[in-house]
């Protein structure tokens, strides 16, 4: 007797051999793993679902949060800012190194500002003309009240608009006695 029974894909025997479907068997196990993969993601899908919810609730409203107190930062540092008018002499002419100082000195604001956001700490540069004559303001923070005040050249002469007794001096901490 030499039939042959055919069983699914796996096995199919002929006489007393059995030739084994290696492609077949490889098949079979590949689609048993990856649904046992699908219904164990199913399965831990539905127990963390409320916690997932619960992780996206809490990170929107951090970040909503964070958006509005910035909000809240610049808009008080736009409201609240300070002005310096520069007054050159009239044989006032600057060098390039004088320049370069000033901007980096302008720069320095944003430090000074503790923690503005930077369209909350933006230096600005104001020009205008009044019966024939060029004024320059800076304005900045009002945080930064020290460091627009400090004359950035030789030949120009700085007027806070506020009361000196408001402009508070920077304070840098003091490095380490023994790092050296």
């Amino acid at each position: 007797m030499s039939e042959s029974v055919e069983q699914p894909d796996l096995v199919r025997v002929k006489g007393s051999q059995r030739h084994i479907d290696q492609e077949a068997i490889v098949r079979e196990a590949r689609l048993s793993d990856i649904d046992e993969f699908i219904v164990g993601i199913g399965a831990w899908t539905e127990a963390a679902i409320p916690y997932l919810v619960a992780a996206v609730l809490i990170g929107v409203v951090a970040w909503a949060y964070w958006i509005n107190r910035r909000a809240r930062i610049v808009r008080s540092a736009l409201a609240d800012r300070a002005s310096v008018e520069l007054v050159p002499t009239s044989t006032f002419d600057p060098s390039e190194g004088e320049v370069g100082r000033w901007a980096r000195q302008l720069g320095r604001v944003r430090y000074a500002a503790q923690g503005v956001p930077p369209r909350g700490s933006a230096v600005r540069l104001r020009y205008s003309a009044e019966d024939g004559k060029m004024r320059c303001f800076v304005e900045g923070p009002a945080t930064a009240a020290a460091v627009l005040a400090m004359p950035g050249f030789a030949e120009v002469e700085v007027r806070a608009h506020r009361a000196q007794d408001c402009i508070h001096p920077v304070r840098f901490a003091a490095p380490d006695e023994g790092a050296q």
